[in-house]
């Protein structure tokens, strides 16, 4: 294939609209396809690791994949096509006084940091709000999924159901998330951190509030075996942190090569009318594979080795 050909792949073009609509969809994807398909096998290659430790590391790297998906899948759509009503129709939701704050100069809304990073405020930020939920469900399916892929004692499952918004309740939506944006706050926050890094920050902290609830809801578990739980709290801890702060490097040493492709990718697609959206959808891809591969590829053999190691420490 040959590197111009990159540059015009549909394929490339439709995985970064799909992350320029649907960010937190777009991510949890990337987890669930990277927790099943990589980190679940590399956390059982683990060496000279207690063999339990690691099963009740993967089944929780199978459960919390599965969980984030589902529930993103079930509330991130509402969000999208609310937020995709008010770019389509932005006088129909906001005032005109927030049209030209969020704006700030540019030709349209879509050109505009201030206004994605509004936009991307309601979709990343409501990974954010189900951060919490998503871990309580992600401890209680462990027991469960342990049963099933090793043959445990069989215990009640719990029963997990989702409900989303339907299409009739998307333009009261559209009309909520107007509203708080015609807020002298959330123009406020737009043009204070619109040319920051402000999606791998609403990721990072995101990841931080959901393995800090997991941890807590472990530790008060009746479900998973006392002797286990301390490793599980390890590895959950060291893996976000290590994630955290390897994203964050990771991102400063890809900064100059990211900016060329991006430079050489708008060159290439200069007449295309979605070129924004593109744009938009790198910003949003970048960390998230960036975080994705990191936490799913890197980390799993070291933070189940050390969480063990840990384990067996306080043991003694």
């Amino acid at each position: 294939m040959k590197v111009q050909s990159i540059y015009n792949s549909r394929i490339l073009k439709k995985g970064l609209e799909f992350a320029a609509d649907n960010s937190l969809l777009f991510g949890a994807t990337v987890s669930f396809v990277l927790s099943s398909a990589i980190r679940s096998p590399a956390i059982m290659l683990t060496p000279d690791t207690d063999k339990e430790n690691k099963r009740y590391a993967c089944a929780k790297s199978l459960a919390s994949g599965a969980i984030n998906y589902l529930t993103v899948l079930a509330f991130s759509l509402p969000f999208s096509k609310a937020v995709d009503k008010i770019n389509k129709q932005p006088y129909k939701y906001l005032k005109k006084e927030t049209i030209e704050a969020l704006r700030a100069g540019e030709k349209t809304l879509e050109k505009s940091r201030r206004y994605n990073f509004a936009a991307q405020l309601f979709k990343l930020g409501l990974g954010f709000v189900l951060a919490a939920p998503k871990s309580v469900f992600t401890c209680a399916l462990i027991p469960g999924i342990m049963e099933k892929l090793f043959r445990r004692k069989k215990e009640n499952k719990p029963q997990v159901t989702f409900t989303g918004l339907y299409n009739d309740g998307i333009s009261k939506l559209s009309k909520g998330i107007g509203k708080l944006m015609d807020t002298e706050f959330v123009q406020k926050l737009s043009g204070k951190f619109c040319n920051t890094n402000f999606e791998q920050h609403l990721m990072s902290l995101t990841d931080i509030a959901a393995t800090g609830t997991f941890m807590l809801q472990t530790s008060k578990s009746k479900k998973i075996e006392e002797t286990r739980k301390n490793a599980l709290i390890y590895n959950a801890g060291l893996s976000t942190g290590m994630c955290v702060a390897g994203g964050y490097g990771l991102n400063r040493m890809l900064e100059k090569p990211a900016d060329k492709f991006v430079k050489r990718f708008a060159e290439a697609n200069k007449n295309s009318p979605k070129l924004e959206k593109y744009l938009q959808g790198i910003k949003v891809a970048k960390p998230a594979m960036i975080l994705g591969g990191i936490y799913y590829i890197g980390i799993p053999l070291i933070s189940t080795f050390m969480a063990d190691k840990l384990d067996k420490i306080k043991q003694k």
